[in-house]
Protein backbone atom coordinates (compact mmCIF):
# COMPACT_ATOMS: atom_id res chain seq x y z
CA UNK A 1 0.00 0.00 0.00
CA UNK A 2 1.10 3.60 -0.88
CA UNK A 3 2.64 6.10 1.96
CA UNK A 4 -0.12 8.56 1.39
CA UNK A 5 -2.95 5.69 1.70
CA UNK A 6 -1.42 4.15 5.20
CA UNK A 7 -1.26 8.28 6.13
CA UNK A 8 -4.99 8.40 5.17
CA UNK A 9 -6.17 5.55 6.95
CA UNK A 10 -4.06 5.89 10.52
CA UNK A 11 -5.86 9.69 10.23
CA UNK A 12 -9.28 8.63 9.98
CA UNK A 13 -8.54 5.99 12.41
CA UNK A 14 -6.98 8.67 14.51
CA UNK A 15 -9.81 10.98 14.05
CA UNK A 16 -12.28 8.73 15.38
CA UNK A 17 -10.46 8.49 18.69
CA UNK A 18 -9.94 12.30 18.40
CA UNK A 19 -13.90 13.02 18.29
CA UNK A 20 -14.50 10.70 21.37
CA UNK A 21 -11.77 11.97 23.63
CA UNK A 22 -12.69 16.11 22.39
CA UNK A 23 -16.71 15.87 22.10
CA UNK A 24 -17.54 12.30 23.63
CA UNK A 25 -17.41 14.05 27.11
CA UNK A 26 -20.30 15.98 26.27
CA UNK A 27 -22.90 13.34 26.06
CA UNK A 28 -21.28 10.44 28.07
CA UNK A 29 -19.59 12.42 31.01
CA UNK A 30 -21.68 16.10 31.23
CA UNK A 31 -22.82 14.71 34.50
CA UNK A 32 -19.73 14.22 36.09
CA UNK A 33 -17.19 16.79 37.23
CA UNK A 34 -15.38 18.42 34.34
CA UNK A 35 -11.22 16.65 35.42
CA UNK A 36 -13.01 13.23 35.55
CA UNK A 37 -14.19 14.16 31.70
CA UNK A 38 -10.39 15.40 30.97
CA UNK A 39 -8.53 12.46 32.56
CA UNK A 40 -10.86 10.09 30.47
CA UNK A 41 -10.48 12.00 27.29
CA UNK A 42 -6.94 12.12 27.69
CA UNK A 43 -7.16 8.32 28.02
CA UNK A 44 -8.94 7.91 24.90
CA UNK A 45 -6.79 10.59 23.21
CA UNK A 46 -3.43 8.32 24.39
CA UNK A 47 -5.01 5.77 21.38
CA UNK A 48 -5.26 8.69 18.87
CA UNK A 49 -1.58 9.82 19.33
CA UNK A 50 -0.70 5.96 19.13
CA UNK A 51 -2.13 6.37 15.02
CA UNK A 52 -1.77 10.28 14.51
CA UNK A 53 2.00 9.98 14.76
CA UNK A 54 2.76 7.11 12.47
CA UNK A 55 0.72 8.76 10.36
CA UNK A 56 2.32 12.31 9.96
CA UNK A 57 5.45 10.44 10.00
CA UNK A 58 4.52 7.86 7.33
CA UNK A 59 2.70 10.51 5.28
CA UNK A 60 5.52 13.37 5.73
CA UNK A 61 8.16 10.87 3.52
CA UNK A 62 5.53 11.84 0.78
CA UNK A 63 3.87 15.10 1.75
CA UNK A 64 4.78 18.06 3.26
CA UNK A 65 4.06 19.29 6.38
CA UNK A 66 1.19 21.72 5.13
CA UNK A 67 -0.49 19.04 2.77
CA UNK A 68 -0.45 16.48 5.61
CA UNK A 69 -1.95 19.56 7.73
CA UNK A 70 -4.85 20.36 5.22
CA UNK A 71 -5.40 16.25 4.66
CA UNK A 72 -5.92 16.48 8.37
CA UNK A 73 -8.58 18.89 8.55
CA UNK A 74 -10.43 17.41 5.18
CA UNK A 75 -10.31 14.30 7.50
CA UNK A 76 -11.34 15.94 10.60
CA UNK A 77 -14.80 17.64 9.20
CA UNK A 78 -15.21 14.11 7.04
CA UNK A 79 -15.29 12.24 10.49
CA UNK A 80 -17.07 15.37 12.75
CA UNK A 81 -19.53 15.86 10.43
CA UNK A 82 -21.25 12.12 11.45
CA UNK A 83 -19.84 11.73 14.60
CA UNK A 84 -22.13 15.46 15.48
CA UNK A 85 -25.02 14.22 13.57
CA UNK A 86 -25.19 10.39 14.69
CA UNK A 87 -23.75 10.33 18.13
CA UNK A 88 -24.61 14.39 19.70
CA UNK A 89 -28.00 13.98 17.87
CA UNK A 90 -26.20 17.50 16.24
CA UNK A 91 -28.48 18.89 13.26
CA UNK A 92 -26.75 18.32 10.18
CA UNK A 93 -26.60 21.82 8.84
CA UNK A 94 -25.52 23.50 5.52
CA UNK A 95 -22.62 25.43 6.98
CA UNK A 96 -20.85 21.75 6.82
CA UNK A 97 -21.29 21.79 3.16
CA UNK A 98 -19.72 25.52 3.02
CA UNK A 99 -16.78 24.32 4.99
CA UNK A 100 -16.31 21.49 3.50
CA UNK A 101 -16.09 23.47 -0.01
CA UNK A 102 -13.82 25.84 1.64
CA UNK A 103 -11.30 23.07 2.29
CA UNK A 104 -11.66 22.25 -1.00
CA UNK A 105 -9.91 25.14 -2.13
CA UNK A 106 -7.41 24.70 0.29
CA UNK A 107 -6.61 21.02 -0.85
CA UNK A 108 -6.31 22.69 -3.94
CA UNK A 109 -3.75 25.11 -3.17
CA UNK A 110 -1.73 22.90 -1.01
CA UNK A 111 -1.52 19.89 -3.59
CA UNK A 112 -1.55 21.77 -6.77
CA UNK A 113 2.01 21.86 -7.64
CA UNK A 114 1.60 17.87 -6.94
CA UNK A 115 -0.74 17.36 -9.92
Amino acid sequence: MKPAMISIALLCLSNVFMMFAWYGHLKELNHKYWLVAALISWGIALFEYILQVPANRIGYSVMSVGQLKITQEVITLSVFVPFSVFYLNEPLKIDYLWAGLCLVGAVYFMFRNSF
